[in-house]
């Protein structure tokens, strides 16, 4: 097993930068939106990859600083990793010196090629991907994009494993005179999930631990320590928060409302059809989900949401109960 795993990842995995230097340009739109003196993002569509948006539809940021710029996620396919470089180079030519990655879903971080085809810059990401990048799952899924996000992602795309893996709860640097604070939040969206702080600015990258204006893509995540991150995350009230999907924030007590009540919402509701023995597609049916059901994702995601929470609420009610 552990050698057809080495050969599924030596197909997949790489790091140089003359591996993919040539890949499908994006044509997606995609406009700078500045949220403090030094610091800017780029907002993917509402709703999930597709297609029909190139498979834009994650957020990524920067931070220039006079000794180098920093950046926050990578976009999800080359092209759209290469049109978020050209968007840079037109604020600053300073080197890209550090990318830092909120978590290995491919929405996130494809677009390292472009950054490593470029020169040589610094990937941070929490040890979990180190586990995940151990498995079949990162060469599965990219297999999937190479047909579902097609000529985006092709047969010349990589996997960027991270040069840096980070063990500690939070840790910091300095560049340029400014202060980045890297934090994990997981185990919530996913068990790496990373957050950074720029301090000076006020600013937070969320990542996926907050989607804003649209229902957030749950999948196998443990919802109940998410739903602490969260609180976690209000409690700081950041001066202004990007998401990794939607629109910053610049009340982020307020605009964490729909993360949260939603997965409060599907952990409440799942758990009580376990609990009273429903089957899940007949407690699917039976849950009213108007509060969410017009919202960006919804029909795309919300089923999936639903039965991996019933199936988190299942292996609860499977735990032996604590010893008094």
């Amino acid at each position: 097993m552990r050698a057809l795993l080495l050969v599924l990842l030596a197909g997949a995995l790489c790091c140089r930068a003359d591996a993919a230097a040539d890949w499908v340009a994006s044509t997606a739109p995609m406009a700078l939106v500045k949220v403090a003196p030094h610091t800017w993002y780029v907002r993917g569509e509402a709703g999930m990859v597709s297609a029909a948006n190139q498979g834009f539809n994650s957020n990524a940021g920067f931070v220039v600083t006079r000794d180098g710029v920093v950046v926050f996620d990578a976009l999800g396919t080359p092209g759209l990793g290469a049109a978020l470089l050209a968007r840079i180079r037109t604020v600053t030519r300073a080197p890209i010196r550090k990318i830092v990655i909120s978590h290995y879903h491919s929405d996130h971080f494809y677009g390292l090629t472009a950054f490593k085809a470029a020169g040589p810059v610094e990937v941070i990401a929490q040890r979990a991907v180190r586990d995940y990048l151990a498995t079949p799952a990162a060469a599965e899924r990219l297999a999937e994009r190479r047909h579902s996000l097609a000529p985006w992602v092709d047969a010349r795309t990589a996997i960027v494993a991270p040069d840096r893996y980070l063990d500690d709860a939070a840790s910091s640097f300095q560049l340029g005179g400014m202060t980045f604070t890297i934090l994990h939040a997981g185990p919530a969206h996913t068990p790496e999930d990373l957050m950074m702080l720029v301090k000076e600015e006020g600013v937070l990258f969320a990542g996926d631990v907050v989607f804003t204006g649209r229902i957030p893509f749950v999948g196998d995540a443990d919802i109940t320590p998410w739903l602490g991150a969260i609180e976690r995350l209000a409690a700081a009230r950041p001066k202004v928060m990007v998401t990794g999907h939607g629109a910053h924030s610049t009340d982020a007590g307020a605009d964490l409302a729909l993360t949260r009540d939603y997965l409060s919402f599907l952990r409440t509701s799942m758990r009580a059809a376990v609990e009273q023995g429903t089957d899940f597609e007949d407690a699917y049916r039976a849950t009213d989900w108007s509060a969410f059901g017009a919202l960006p994702a919804f029909e795309a995601a919300n089923h999936k949401n639903a039965f991996g929470a019933y199936l988190a609420a299942e292996r609860e009610a499977l735990k032996p109960a604590a010893k008094p």
